[in-house]
Parts: C-alpha cells; sequence; structure tokens
C-alpha cells in the first residue's frame, strides 16, 4: 500500500487506518519502556506518508491542512505519541512551502531527500533558560560566521523525534547582528549529539531529548531564515497538535463505550451501557467529539480556502482551535475514566495512558493563557471598530 500513489483523501484517510493498527498495540510497549517507535515512524516512511506534504512543484502531493489534521487524527488514536512526533515534520515542511522562506535550492534539496529516502526534520528552538519560544525569550544558542561557515554552539531542550531525526532546524542568536536565525543542521555533522534525558510521564514515545551543539560548522547558505521579533505570522500547519489530541481522546472515547456495552455486573441485568448515569457520560463524551471535530476541521478548510491576507487574521481563530479541542479531549479522557471505574488507573489499561498523553497538550504551543489574551484584545478590537 502506498498512500502517495492513492487519488484522493477519502482513499488515504482509509489506506492510513489499516497502516496504523499496529501502532495501538506497540503503544504500551513504548510506553512501558520509555522507548521510541522507530517501527512506527518507518511503516508510515515505507507507505508514503511522510511525503504527503512537499509541494506539488517538488514532487510531493501538497495535501491540503484538512487533509493534514485528520490523517492526523487517526495516527493519535492509534498511537499519541508516534503522531505529535511525525505531525511536526509534516507541518514543517507544509508551512516551508506555504511561506516560501527558505532558499529555494535548499528547501528543492531537502524535498528530494524527503521524497528519496524518507529525510525527516523538526524545528529545535526550546532551551533550558529561556523556555517555550512562544513567551519570546532570545535563544542562547549562538551562530558565529567565520571561513565562510557557521559554527553552532548551544543546546536546545524537547526535541522531538530526536532518535530519527535527520535534520534539525536551529533556532540560534548571532552576536554580531544582534538577530535570532534558523539554520538547517544535517545529523551526521560533527559536534552534535543527542543526550537521552527525556523522562516525562507525557507522550514518553516522542523521544524529545536534549539536542547539543558544539562547534558544529555548516555552509554559509544553510542560514535558512531570519526570525523577526514581536508578532508572529498565523500558523496553520500548528493544527496537527489538537488534532493528534482528539485523535487520543477518540480514542479513550471507543474504549469506554466497549467497556460499558461489555460490562455486567452481577448487580444489574444486562451492562452498565443501559444506566442512566454512564449514558449521560457516554453522551457527554459524543457532545464534546462532535464540538471539537466541527471546530477543528471547519478552522482547516478556512484556512485551505483562504488568501494569505485572510490567513494572518485567523490567528485568534487558530488559537481557539487548540484551546478548545485539547482541554475538551482532556474532559473527554476523564469521562471515559469515570465510565470505566479504578480499572482504567491499572497500568495495563490504556486509559491511564490516555490520561497522562493527553495532558501534554497543554504544554504544547500555542499556550492556553496567551490564547485567552489574544482572544480578549481580537474581541476588544472588533467592538472598537464596529461602535
Amino acid at each position: 500500500m502506498d498512500l502517495f500513489n492513492l487519488n484522493n483523501m477519502e482513499e488515504r484517510l482509509t489506506a492510513l487506518e489499516q497502516a496504523v493498527h499496529p501502532f495501538k498495540e506497540r503503544a504500551y510497549i513504548h510506553d512501558k519502556e520509555g522507548s521510541f517507535p522507530v517501527e512506527n515512524i518507518q511503516d508510515l516512511k515505507d507507505i508514503g506518508y511522510t511525503a504527503l506534504t512537499i509541494p506539488k512543484d517538488y514532487g510531493g502531493k501538497e495535501i491540503s491542512l484538512l487533509e493534514l489534521v485528520k490523517l492526523q487524527e487517526i495516527i493519535g488514536k492509534a498511537d499519541g505519541s508516534t503522531a505529535l512526533s511525525i505531525g511536526w515534520h509534516m507541518g514543517i515542511v507544509k508551512n516551508i512551502g506555504e511561506q516560501k522562506n527558505w532558499p529555494e535550492d535548499l528547501y528543492e534539496y531537502f524535498c528530494n531527500e524527503a521524497l528519496q529516502r524518507g529525510a525527516l526534520l523538526n524545528n529545535t528552538a526550546t532551551e533550558p533558560a529561556t523556555g517555550s519560544p512562544t513567551r519570546g525569550g532570545k535563544p542562547e544558542t549562538t551562530a558565529v560566521f567565520s571561513s565562510d561557515q557557521w559554527k553552532i554552539n548551544g543546546r536546545k531542550t524537547f526535541t522531538t523525534m530526536a532518535p530519527v531525526l535527520d535534520y534539525f532546524v536551529v533556532s540560534a542568536t548571532i552576536p554580531k547582528e544582534d538577530k535570532v536565525a534558523n539554520f538547517l543542521i544535517p545529523r551526521e555533522n560533527e559536534g552534535l549529539t543527542i543526550e537521552e534525558t527525556w523522562d516525562s510521564i507525557a507522550m514518553r514515545g516522542t523521544g524529545s531529548n536534549d539536542l547539543v551543539l558544539k562547534n558544529v560548522c555548516i555552509p554559509k547558505h544553510y542560514l535558512v531564515s531570519y526570525l523577526a521579533p514581536g508578532d508572529k505570522p498565523a500558523a496553520g500547519w500548528l493544527l496537527h497538535i489538537p488534532a493528534c489530541y482528539l485523535g487520543i481522546a477518540k480514542a479513550a472515547q471507543e474504549y469506554a463505550i466497549q467497556f460499558a456495552t461489555e460490562y455486567s455486573p452481577n448487580s444489574i441485568k444486562g451492562t452498565i451501557s443501559d444506566l442512566p448515569n454512564v449514558r449521560q457520560k457516554i453522551g457527554e463524551i459524543e457532545l464534546l467529539a462532535q464540538k471539537s471535530s466541527h471546530f477543528l476541521y471547519s478552522v482547516a478548510k478556512k484556512w485551505d480556502e483562504s488568501s494569505n491576507e485572510k490567513r494572518q487574521e485567523m490567528k485568534p481563530e487558530l488559537g481557539a482551535v487548540k484551546y478548545s479541542v485539547v482541554n475538551d479531549a482532556i474532559t473527554m479522557v476523564d469521562l471515559a475514566m469515570r465510565i470505566a471505574g479504578a480499572k482504567s488507573l491499572s497500568s495495563q489499561n490504556p486509559l491511564q495512558r490516555y490520561y497522562r498523553d493527553v495532558r501534554a497538550g497543554l504544554h504544547n504551543p500555542p499556550m492556553d493563557d496567551m490564547t485567552i489574551m489574544l482572544l480578549a484584545s481580537d474581541s476588544i478590537n472588533r467592538a472598537g471598530t464596529s461602535s
């Protein structure tokens, strides 16, 4: 099966559902061991998934954002760690193609790498001293230009998918220019190492280790883009994040319904799915699932159909989707655990993993407090304009 050769979104969605079925069984092992699901990523490469967001001009499928979030949701339902990991690569490749903010020859080179050998990349921006880059901290990682090359030094945290990345997009401060830029660094560069520091209880299979750079030298043209201070452009590709967590929540929903329709204690006739209090919770989960799906899909579709100018007006909506979907996903998993009762706390039960994993969404960008402040500002500005 090759997703790349299928004709439309519906065919690819159906095929992916079949392809990720083994991820569900592997998820328990990788969570227990804290290991990275290398085989899952390889499976996605083998079916052409990792090349779907490459622009058509460079040989890719250039799938829509709507299709991307639906595909990512399917993977998230099978294994959240795999979905979040590959989602960064998929979204970043799509974003660069839309923004055209890399040197064209370098982006074309990477696209060829991705098509020919399944090369993967991710941004590495978070640092111990700066925290989340969305808060505006300046990187302590430095890039110094000398002898027609850049020399990079620093440490990055939360480098998701570190065990299998082929390229790292590293943000670094250029001291002489007092500017911040992104640099493309191939994995094989001397001085680049990965320290296995990932010990989170959530998303244990994302391999989000530390990237350490000691006198890493790269060519001059591997500076791919300057990062302007202040307001960042709207980023529709980040909807891969809520898509992942919605998938996890729908996995919890599926488990809870199966449990409720099969569990029959001898104190009642039939199964607990006949009990009003259980049906109430099942209905509440379904309501949240429908609301989240409609919100996520409609905003993704709006992005696909909008001009770049209109897209820049969508930042409040994009943030609202992430805020709403992730927080509702947490509620969905909580309700599922209430249906299953104490069994949900067993280390053998997937619900406890869903509960840990889904809470990680609170710490992915954009952050809840920043979204609420942005929505408040947008609402006040619109009221002022209309008065």
